[in-house]
């Protein structure tokens, strides 16, 4: 990128930001940074970056656990996680001999055995090798009930944009001259081996402000997919919007719907009826969930009134599919589940004959499943290990084939099967570290308002009550996602081994108690997570667990914000933040990555009372003068086009503008998920985990 160009997109930034009443480059110095691949920005990244790992690298531990990590995330003898189809079983595996990874199936009585035989359907990395592209599988979607043809998802370094090509899972080849679709954010749904739908970044004119997509397309085989035809259109303003269909576990689809995104958490539902798009009377909180048993399913996010009847926020409710097809916004409603006090529903899936749901009831996991029987619905525990997270791995469309996994903190994750049957432990994850002497505690503490927060800690062997064992608190807090306990092999070898505490904290925000535990946390009321994290902190102190020169923070993404606000209105509290992949620039959201996508957690800064709430707790904004704070570790991806680098970037380049010291490492490639093969995993662990100990175990860290 010439510096004409990087010239001309800062003054268009800078106009952008007036118009919308925005910080601009008057009063922020460092937005040049927003431009990810910029000849300048990339130097300016390269010189941190190798600055941070010429340091940690340095550090004599370093070698030995970068091998730890990278030995464990390429071990042959994890479980192989599958997901079942008509054909066989299928795995996505990656090891040092696979750094792209391999999609490959088996057969049930092989994947038995200790040694399955695997046979290789696509090889990411050959694929990879022969284009000359970074590519990065994202998974497939396939045309059911027989599903081999599919559409392959490849992201270019780890970005969430990918293109897409047809694959036949028969020949293990790309179908020539098939579908074929450029790179962009969106998805296709199948309607016959001919035919799809497709809602996909058409042209910049047809992508919302978040950019995504907004209109689906009827795309046929032999078609130009410019002459497509379209079928569904949302609004520009919206989040997203598209067209799918709505499908039995057999593969029979029984409508078209569609959906607009008007916010992150709210969306108008429609289906085709009678040639038209009819708007479901639903709430914006509700979706479809799926078809059981002869009967469309809702699920509710919030407390949802019919007829006199309310249905609670977190149930799924039924309405009889024929009936629901005659008059889908006249059909009776009947109620199939509800959570219970402090309980919520967490995934689920829908087998040849049942639907299974797994939940969190008091922060432990729970299965049911759920069948309609003799005119009314049927809920039943299914026999699973108490005291556990638990999971639904995979189920088959056409029988009651399905698996869980079962995991803790010190509990490696076993996979349980079950044929219709009580479930049998199929296969094991070996221990990765070694936890004689551990122990897991759940403690609350109590938030500036008045809430208690639960939280747990992993105290290590010979922990003692006096305030010097070396603690890490992770938390997120945010778009209704739980924070479980789960085997902590990485962190108990590298962490744990070596005397450090891990907490993890159940924040409001969050979803660990239902919808309204995220709820009564965003927006206006976003400070309460923040409150939350700081008093986990304070209260660790106050047990005596650890003290501020010992306790670290860890957070990423929404939990990069959060890690963000603890260390600009708590320093005093902590030693070490390791800052990953974060929003936190708050005030200039909209304008950067997909952040328009997420107003409806935050609020909107282009609105006066909005950006009132937002301005009060914005890291990038607070970080300030004179204050001591305790030497962060900032990483983020140049691939990452979902929250985008800069957040990190200006944060650590504010930081020393103010003389104030900081790490800042990125990688090129790697998008969201901050790493696209386990040698680039267990560098960037291996940075995090050598920062921490210089900060909190080593006698001069403060």
């Amino acid at each position: 990128m010439t510096a004409s160009t990087v010239n001309a997109q800062n003054k268009e930034t800078e106009t952008k930001a007036a118009e919308t009443t925005l910080p601009g480059v008057e009063q922020d110095p460092f937005i040049w940074l927003e431009e990810a691949r910029s000849d300048k920005s990339l130097e300016w990244v390269s010189d941190e970056s190798n600055r941070t790992l010429a340091h940690m690298a340095m550090d004599p531990r370093f070698d030995e656990i970068q091998a730890e990590i990278l030995e464990i995330l390429d071990s042959q003898d994890r479980i192989p996680m599958v997901s079942i189809r008509p054909d066989g079983l299928y795995n996505f595996w990656q090891d040092k001999d696979n750094p792209r990874g391999l999609v490959r199936r088996t057969t049930m009585e092989s994947y038995r055995t200790d040694n399955p035989e695997w046979e290789t359907v696509l090889d990411v990395d050959a694929l990879a090798k022969s284009e000359g592209r970074e590519w990065v599988y994202k998974g497939s979607t396939c045309l059911p009930p027989l599903e081999r043809h599919c559409m392959i998802a490849l992201s270019d370094g780890g970005k969430d944009a990918t293109i897409m090509r047809e694959f036949d899972m028969n020949t293990g080849n790309f179908v020539e001259g098939g579908f074929e679709l450029a790179e962009s954010q969106g998805s296709i749904e199948w309607i016959d081996e001919d035919t799809l739908l497709v809602t996909r970044n058409f042209d910049e004119t047809l992508m919302t402000e978040s950019e995504y997509p907004y209109t689906t397309r009827l795309w046929k085989r032999g078609q130009s997919i410019d002459d497509a035809q379209e079928i569904f259109r949302g609004d520009r303003k919206d989040v997203w919007s598209g067209a799918g269909l709505l499908r039995d576990n057999k593969g029979s689809i029984h409508a078209r719907t569609a959906f607009r995104g008007v916010s992150f958490f709210e969306t108008e539902n429609f289906v085709e009826k009678d040639g038209e798009w009819l708007r479901l009377n639903i709430p914006l909180k509700a979706s479809l969930y799926g078809i059981v048993d002869g009967h469309l399913l809702y699920s509710t996010n919030v407390d949802w009134e019919v007829d006199g009847t309310t249905f609670p926020a977190d149930s799924l409710v039924a309405v009889d599919l024929e009936e629901w097809k005659a008059d889908p916004n006249g059909a009776k409603k009947t109620l199939v589940w509800a959570p219970a006090e402090r309980q919520t529903k967490r995934g689920g899936a829908i087998s040849g004959n049942s639907l299974f749901v797994s939940m969190l009831d008091n922060v432990v996991g729970k299965v049911v499943r759920i069948d309609f029987d003799n005119g009314k619905w049927v809920t039943q525990d299914v026999d699973l290990p108490a005291n556990s997270s638990l999971d639904i791995a995979t189920a088959s469309s056409e029988t009651d084939e399905i698996m869980f996994t079962s995991n803790g903190f010190l509990e490696p994750t076993t996979l349980f099967y079950s044929d219709g049957g009580k479930p049998e432990a199929l296969k094991q994850s070996p221990v990765r570290f070694d936890s004689e002497g551990m122990s897991v505690e759940q403690h609350e503490a109590t938030s500036k308002d008045g809430t208690k927060i639960p939280y747990f800690i992993v105290k290590p062997q010979g922990m003692k009550m006096d305030g010097t064992t070396p603690t890490l608190l992770y938390g997120y807090g945010g778009f209704q996602v739980s924070q479980l306990p789960s085997y902590l092999s990485v962190t108990g070898k590298t962490w744990l081994e070596r005397g450090g505490a891990y907490v993890l904290a159940n924040l409001r925000g969050g979803g660990e108690f239902g919808p309204g535990w995220h709820q009564t946390a965003m927006r206006e009321n976003k400070q309460r997570t923040w409150d939350d994290f700081i008093a986990v902190g304070e209260d660790l102190i106050a047990r005596g667990f650890t003290s501020p020169k010992h306790l670290g923070i860890q957070g990423g993404s929404q939990g990069g914000l959060l890690v963000g606000t603890f260390l600009t209105q708590r320093p005093d509290l902590i030693n070490a933040a390791i800052v990953q992949i974060p929003l936190f620039d708050m005030l200039r959201l909209p304008l950067i990555g997909r952040g328009a996508s997420w107003v409806g957690e935050y609020g909107d800064p282009r609105i006066a009372e909005e950006r009132a709430w937002i301005e009060e707790y914005s890291p990038y904004q607070k970080i300030a003068e004179g204050v001591d704070y305790p030497s962060p570790l900032l990483w983020a991806s140049t691939a990452d086009d979902r929250t985008h680098p800069s957040h990190a970037r200006k944060a650590a380049a504010k930081l020393k503008s103010l003389g104030q010291p900081y790490w800042y490492f990125e990688d090129m490639t790697g998008g969201h998920s901050g790493g696209v093969d386990n040698k680039q995993r267990a560098k960037i662990k291996a940075i995090e985990t050598v920062y921490l100990m210089q900060r909190l175990m080593d006698s001069d860290s403060k």
